[in-house]
């Protein structure tokens, strides 16, 4: 199983939506897809049409309570993808987890070994806490979603430093697939200087793809749907088909096989 971490310490980035459609997007092309929701604020979960009531078994459960993963993974209405979601349980476990001797490895540990899926994506928290550096320890890769305005570059310096610390420290085989640009607004002159810089400084790692700010996408969790089940003929759910394309044409030729 390919394991990407979705994540950017700068919150409001559009994580959660990238996530979302992403994975369901993915499903949608064939790929047997996971996903799981590692923000306290269950977002991901909502989204997905899992309500609060419905989270028996959650990424809290297998993180502090050393539930099996399989226990934790519930089916979406979406063939080929299926979710641990999360709950505000989720929102202490850095403090219970901060006198766990293993507390950076236990997502690597609980996802060892798992055959019941090909890709799974991982929804990060807007911080770089245990919940973070758990999924980062545990992901093969990771994808970072970046706005389109001028504090998002500062972030992306300081989360670049980040990565270069934990593949010192935790997983020394992380690396990212790519950075796609997100709420782009071809009628704001910023916007496209944002796009230029980020691409001038990381040239290729920049995905081609661009998310643009969608009324679709904003919409599409009220309905607890992704925005390709919702609007699959809108800008925003064109733009993860791409992105979805994009992203299977960088992954290892040996793990293409889905």
């Amino acid at each position: 199983m390919i394991t990407i971490a979705v994540a950017n310490q700068k919150g409001g980035v559009g994580k959660t939506t990238t996530a979302i459609n992403i994975a369901t997007a993915m499903a949608a092309t064939g790929w047997k897809t996971l996903l799981i929701d590692l923000d306290p604020q269950g977002n991901a979960s909502t989204g997905m049409g899992v309500p609060a009531s419905a989270r028996e078994s959650s990424s809290y459960d297998l993180l502090v309570n050393d539930v099996a993963l399989r226990e934790c993974i519930q089916p979406t209405e979406i063939p080929g993808l299926d979710i641990v979601p999360a709950t505000v349980d989720l929102s202490g476990a850095e403090v219970e987890l901060v006198a766990v001797d293993d507390r950076t490895a236990r997502l690597q540990r609980a996802l060892a070994g798992h055959v019941g899926h090909e890709i799974c994506f991982i929804d990060c928290p807007p911080s770089l806490g245990l919940l973070t550096l758990n999924a980062l320890g545990a992901a093969d890769t990771l994808l970072v979603p970046l706005q389109c305005e001028f504090f998002a570059l500062e972030g992306l310096s300081q989360l670049l430093q980040t990565v270069e610390r934990v593949q010192q420290r935790f997983n020394a085989d992380l690396g990212i697939i790519g950075i796609v640009l997100t709420m782009f607004d071809r009628r704001n002159r910023l916007t496209d200087q944002v796009a230029d810089d980020v691409r001038d400084c990381l040239g290729n790692l920049v995905f081609e793809s661009v998310i643009p700010r969608n009324v679709r996408l904003s919409e599409a969790p009220s309905h607890g749907m992704p925005a390709l089940i919702y609007d699959h003929a809108c800008a925003g759910s064109v733009a993860y088909m791409a992105l979805a394309r994009e992203l299977i044409a960088r992954l290892p030729e040996k793990r293409k096989a889905a």
